[in-house]
């Protein structure tokens, strides 16, 4: 009796280490499928679309995934497909024609769906590529995520994705989208929202962010970091003002302010009026000086003159271009009144600033 309780337990203590094993060997199994398991970047295509907001895209997750491979953090494999409805190639606003991996009757996991910004009114757009409405629809259900750029925020406002949700875009639309999809909780201060897995962004710039920190959500804050400094050089800090000195000027977070600086820098060479800017941001005058002053530190006026001068610094140093040439691409009209405004802006006239700097630089 003694003898078959014995084998009687070893048989049971045999058999729970088996099962124990087999387990373990299991789990051992899923946690290699779950690290090889690949992230799925869908990149939607459409006609008229700008294409640096979606092969940034590309580049940033490729360099995160190069990244985790040469830490040997064991990071999933990136599979970037790029889409359009019938599998055909589309023509971009930059003149070329970019080619698709996939057709929407192809059947593919998506991770993350990033729609690109499109070149001025987008309703075409979004009526030529109308089968994107309910794919967009049905991944959502997936509980898949969704970056959208600019005016490609479009084609989730048609698809009924941003419903009574907070969305942004690019502030040349915001009326349009603001006539065309009422329900959408448009947010003209702010240049990126986040409704719950749909994050828009109303520029290229804020698209990088964005971009970033989906990369620190998949990849973790260490590769997300090296990313950032890998390709934050070309991409300006939405939060950060330019730097007209040698160090950094401090952040602030008055993000309609920031889009106004972002609009100056990108349109330095037009005739600007301060009461216009104000008015295109939703603002008096006044509230518009006093909030930039606020923000900035400098007015809007100074603040231009800054930039304006800046860029005709990288213009005396890095080309060969007239005093005249230089002054139109700077904002000024007269040869004269620029170099008047420059000499008492630097101390130097723009000939001697330019032989000073070249000076340095070497042959």
């Amino acid at each position: 009796m003694t003898d078959y309780v014995s084998n009687s337990v070893e048989s049971k203590s045999l058999l729970l280490f088996k099962y124990s094993a087999m387990y373990l060997r299991f789990l051992a199994v899923v946690c290699y499928i779950l690290a090889i398991m690949a992230f799925n970047l869908t990149l939607l295509l459409c006609d008229n679309m700008l294409v640096s907001s979606t092969t940034l895209a590309a580049e940033i997750f490729n360099f995160a995934q190069a990244m985790g491979r040469a830490s040997n953090h064991g990071v999933q494999d990136v599979v970037i497909r790029r889409v359009t409805p019938d599998g055909k190639s589309v023509q971009t606003s930059a003149g070329f024609e970019l080619q698709a991996t996939h057709s929407l009757a192809n059947s593919f996991d998506s991770d993350l769906i990033h729609i690109p910004a499109l070149w001025r009114n987008p309703r075409p757009a979004v009526r030529k590529h109308e089968a994107y409405i309910p794919w967009l629809r049905e991944q959502h259900q997936r509980n898949c995520n969704f970056t959208a750029v600019g005016t490609g925020v479009c084609f989730l406002a048609e698809a009924g994705l941003l419903d009574n949700k907070p969305a942004t875009t690019h502030w040349h639309y915001f009326d349009q989208l603001q006539k065309h999809y009422p329900a959408v909780q448009l947010e003209r201060q702010h240049f990126t929202t986040q409704a719950g897995n749909i994050y828009c962004a109303a520029s290229v710039n804020a698209m990088a962010e964005l971009l970033m920190y989906q990369v620190e959500r998949i990849f973790g804050r260490i590769i997300a970091r090296q990313a950032q400094r890998n390709f934050f050089h070309e991409i300006r800090n939405i939060a950060d003002p330019v730097g007209m000195h040698d160090k950094p000027l401090g952040k602030h977070s008055d993000e309609a302010i920031a889009q106004a600086q972002i609009w100056l820098q990108d349109n330095l060479s037009r005739a600007l009026s301060i009461p216009d800017l104000a008015s295109q941001f939703g603002m008096t005058t006044r509230t518009f000086n006093r909030r930039f002053k606020t923000a900035v530190g400098s007015t809007p006026g100074d603040y231009l003159t800054e930039v304006r001068m800046t860029f005709a610094c990288d213009l005396l140093k890095n080309t060969n271009l007239s005093i005249l040439e230089l002054a139109n691409y700077s904002g000024y009209k007269e040869a004269s009144w620029f170099s008047s405004r420059f000499k008492q802006w630097s101390g130097n006239s723009p000939k001697a600033y330019r032989n000073t700097v070249r000076a340095k630089l070497f042959s």
